[in-house]
This record gives C-alpha cells, sequence and structure tokens, in this order.
C-alpha cells in the first residue's frame, strides 16, 4: 500500500509542486489538498492520509493551531510534517511541540522531499535531527524537567533516549546497545508512554528541553 498524503498550503504552486513530486513515487500517493488549515480536520475524517504535509504559516488557521485540531479531536491521528521557509523559525518549533512528526523546508530537493514523507510515515527515526536539537536547546523549561523525573527512566530507557536524540533508527540503536530490534522497539514504547510523548519527536523535545541530554 502507498503511503497517502494530503496537502495543505495557501499557494497553489506549492501544492502542484509537492504534488508532482510525490506522486511520481510509486509508493506515495497524493489524495488531496487544501488551502488553508481550517480545512484539515474534516479532510483528515474524510480521506485518513498516512501524512499530512502542511504549510506552517496560512492566513486563517496556521500549522500550528491546525496540528492541535487533528490531534485533539481525530482518533488514530495521521503523521503531520510542517512545511517551513526557514528552519529555525520559531513557526515551527512550536508546531512540533504542538505535536507535529516533522518539517520540510520549501527550498528542498525533490528527492529530499519525497525521503521526509517516507521517513514520517514510518516513524522510526527524527526528521532533521541536528536542528531540532538546536531548537529545542533553546527552549529549555522546568516542566519538561518535571515530566522526566517522574518518568523514572530505567538506565537501558534513558541509554535508548539518548541515541533516538541523535536520530538514530531503531536498527542503528539495536547495533549500538548490541540488542535486538524489537528489545528497542519495546523501550521506545516504554519511554513514550512514561514521557507522555505521542511520538519520538514529542520524546526528544523533552529529552533536550528538560537538560536531559546536551545539544552537541
Amino acid at each position: 500500500m502507498p503511503v497517502t498524503v494530503l496537502l495543505v498550503d495557501d499557494e497553489p504552486l506549492v501544492r502542484a509542486g509537492l504534488r508532482a513530486v510525490l506522486d511520481s513515487q510509486p509508493d506515495i500517493e497524493v489524495i488531496g489538498e487544501a488551502a488553508d488549515g481550517a480545512a484539515v480536520v474534516p479532510l483528515v475524517r474524510q480521506l485518513r492520509p498516512d501524512v499530512v504535509a502542511m504549510d506552517v504559516r496560512m492566513p486563517l488557521l496556521d500549522g500550528i493551531e491546525a496540528t492541535r485540531a487533528v490531534l485533539r479531536s481525530v482518533d488514530s491521528p495521521p503523521k503531520i510534517l510542517v512545511v517551513t521557509t526557514f528552519e529555525n523559525d520559531e513557526y515551527v518549533y512550536q508546531a512540533l511541540r504542538a505535536g507535529a512528526d516533522g518539517f520540510l523546508l520549501k527550498r528542498a530537493r525533490p528527492s529530499e522531499i519525497v525521503h521526509a514523507v517516507r521517513l514520517v510515515a514510518e516513524g522510526e527515526t527524527l526528521l532533521f535531527p541536528a536542528a531540532v536539537r538546536s531548537l529545542a536547546a533553546e527552549y529549555g523549561n522546568r516542566q519538561a524537567r518535571t515530566v522526566l523525573k517522574r518518568a523514572s527512566l530505567t538506565e537501558r530507557e534513558e541509554a535508548v533516549l539518548r541515541l533516538m536524540a541523535k536520530g538514530l533508527t531503531n536498527i542503528e540503536i539495536a547495533r549500538e546497545l548490541i540488542v535486538g530490534t524489537e528489545t528497542v522497539k519495546s523501550h521506545v514504547s516504554a519511554i513514550l508512554g512514561k514521557l507522555g510523548a505521542r511520538d519520538r519527536t514529542q520524546a526528544v523535545i523533552t529529552a533536550y528541553e528538560s537538560g536531559f541530554v546536551a545539544p552537541a
């Protein structure tokens, strides 16, 4: 089954460009488009996409609020990939904190766009881990420290979280720790549950904001 994608951007040319790139791949299918974040929830409920590629800045409802709306009101929500012009945009970070799974630069090459969609759909690694690290490190807060302290991660879970924060996949973590991939998946699941995190991106944001992991 192909990865299905909903495109959300107020610029028709951007949507057309993304559609052309993604529809050229045999394992990806664009199944819908919207011009503003206000249309996202109804379309997600109707089309059930695997990934929503959504502009972070839109006139009526921006990508941050649209992300919150999807996660708040849709059962089994899709992965959300915010589309942006600048990777250090505070809007991008707020979207990630709101629950987005990663971000895509509008200037990205076609191969990078395809890779981003596939990576977010798989959910086993971080998209642009270095940028996420640098953004998260600027927003340390007491709440994140409290969440991490209450999580009471085991020593092995702490090791896995540190490797997740570096952007390693489950297979790479398994090789690093000399354990099976299924064991890593179990640890990742436990970490997300203890931190109350939707996905790896949210867990890593907590790790950096709390100071548990320091930016390189």
